[in-house]
């Protein structure tokens, strides 16, 4: 509730790219769905990926090593309900109110060839901005004939945050970290080190803390070490 008093709904604003998602509000979105009542609440998910390295000499175990943080995620459940109950506004269906839904969240666009970027809005809060990556719709409530009256829209969003802010918020890259890495077709050593630590230079250093021979010809799918850059001068 605003300090007036008034019942702010949960708004969806669509966009058609990150930037306008980023600086945008109501009069920049493509689009706007309003919910018919706001969700009991929404969850955030947080995942961290680690990766199993290499068992160490006398170690029974594996240590796991941070390679990134995946995106946050949100979901939450939005309500459709044509009986009247909640807005004195009786339906004979809610299928064109879950069309619509649909249209705006799912739908791929022509013009950008893809669906859209969203920024959820809570009065005057901005509360998450991402892409859809799921939305699953259970029906509640039927008419004798069996046409659907009452449904629950479950979706969830992930984070979309440019590629360059996600690194520079991580620094993931940086020469100071232990780094494992798995190794991918056409990947030489020289590639994977200027990769990790910006200078493909210390290749035998690595090499040589791998045990790698033939550093020229390297098998995908090995994982290889590679140590912090202080360590190997």
């Amino acid at each position: 509730m605003a300090e007036t008093g008034k019942l702010e709904k949960m708004l969806i604003l669509a966009f058609s790219d990150s930037e306008k998602c980023e600086n945008g509000g109501i009069p920049e979105a493509d689009d706007v769905f309003e919910a018919l009542i706001n969700p009991e609440g929404y969850a955030l998910s947080y995942k961290l990926k680690f990766s199993d390295s290499a068992q160490g000499q006398g170690s029974s175990g594996q240590q796991l090593k941070y390679e990134y943080t995946e995106p946050e995620e949100i979901s939450f459940e939005f309500l459709f309900d044509n009986t009247g109950i909640i807005d004195g506004n009786p339906r004979d269906s809610i299928a064109d109110d879950l069309k619509r839904f649909k249209e705006v969240v799912i739908d791929y666009k022509g013009d950008a060839h893809e669906p859209r970027h969203f920024k959820l809005v809570w009065g005057e809060n901005s509360i998450f901005k991402g892409r859809v990556t799921e939305l699953s719709i259970s029906y509640k409530l039927f008419k004798p004939d069996g046409t659907p009256i009452r449904a629950s829209a479950n979706v969830k969003f992930k984070s979309s945050i440019e590629e360059q802010k996600r690194a520079a918020q991580e620094d993931n890259s940086s020469p100071d970290l232990t780094h494992l890495r798995k190794v991918k077709a056409g990947d030489t050593l020289p590639l994977m080190c200027y990769r990790i630590y910006g200078d493909p230079q210390y290749y035998l250093q690595v090499a040589a803390a791998n045990g790698i021979t033939n550093f020229r010809h390297l098998m995908p799918g090995t994982d290889i070490f590679f140590p912090p850059i202080e360590k190997t001068n």
